[in-house]
C-alpha cells in the first residue's frame, strides 16, 4: 500500500530551519556581544593597570631625578673641596721653595755680581743682574749647576752697559728650582 503524506512537510521543515536559524543568530549575536564586552572589560582593566604603572614610574623618576640632582651638587662640592685641598697642599709643599731659593742665591752669588730682579714662574727662575765681568757670570752659572736646589742655567742675554760710571755687564739668566733632587739631598744629609 502506498502512503501519501498530504501535510506540507517541506513548509514545516523550512519553518523549523528558519526558527533554528533565527535562534542560532540570536545566540551568536548574544555570545558575540558578551565576548566583545568581556574583551572590552579586559582591555580596559589592562589599560588602567598600565596607566597606574606609568604614573608610579613617573613619580619614581621624579624622585630619582631629585636624587641625581643632589648627587651632582654633592659631586660639584666634593670637586670644589678637592681643588681647594690641592691648592692648599701645593702651597704647603712649595712654601719652603722661596726660602731655599734665596738661601741658595746667597750661598752661590759670587762677589762682583749684583741682582736687579729675580722672578719665579712655577719652577723656572728668571734672574736679571749686573756683573763686573763675564767670568763672574760663568762662576755664577757653575755654582747654579753645582747647587742641589738649582739646575739647568741658561744665559739668555748679556750686554755691556755702564752703572755709576763703571763699565759692567748686564745679564739675563734662567734656571730651574728642583725640588726632587733637593729633597733627596736633604734626606741623604739627615741620615
Amino acid at each position: 500500500m502506498i502512503r501519501i503524506n498530504l501535510l506540507p512537510h517541506r513548509a514545516e521543515k523550512r519553518r523549523a530551519r528558519q526558527i533554528q536559524f533565527v535562534a542560532f543568530s540570536v545566540i551568536s549575536v548574544v555570545l558575540g556581544a558578551v565576548l566583545v564586552g568581556f574583551v572590552h572589560v579586559a582591555i580596559g582593566t589592562q589599560i588602567s593597570n598600565q596607566e597606574r604603572r606609568n604614573e608610579y614610574l613617573k613619580q619614581e623618576t621624579a624622585v630619582l631625578d631629585r636624587q641625581i640632582a643632589e648627587i651632582r651638587k654633592l659631586r660639584e662640592q666634593t670637586d670644589s673641596l678637592l681643588a681647594r685641598k690641592n691648592v692648599v697642599e701645593n702651597l704647603q709643599s712649595t712654601r719652603s721653595d722661596v726660602v731655599h731659593l734665596l738661601d741658595q742665591m746667597l750661598r752661590i752669588l759670587p762677589d762682583g755680581v749684583y741682582l736687579k730682579s729675580l722672578k719665579q714662574t712655577g719652577n723656572k727662575i728668571n734672574l736679571v743682574g749686573y756683573a763686573q765681568s763675564n767670568a763672574r757670570i760663568s762662576t755664577l752659572m757653575r755654582a747654579i749647576e753645582d747647587s742641589p736646589w738649582l739646575d739647568s742655567p741658561a744665559l739668555v742675554v748679556i750686554s755691556a752697559t755702564s752703572a755709576n760710571g763703571a763699565r759692567v755687564s748686564e745679564f739675563t739668566l734662567t734656571f730651574n728650582l728642583t725640588k726632587a733632587q733637593a729633597d733627596a739631598a736633604v734626606a741623604g744629609s739627615k741620615r
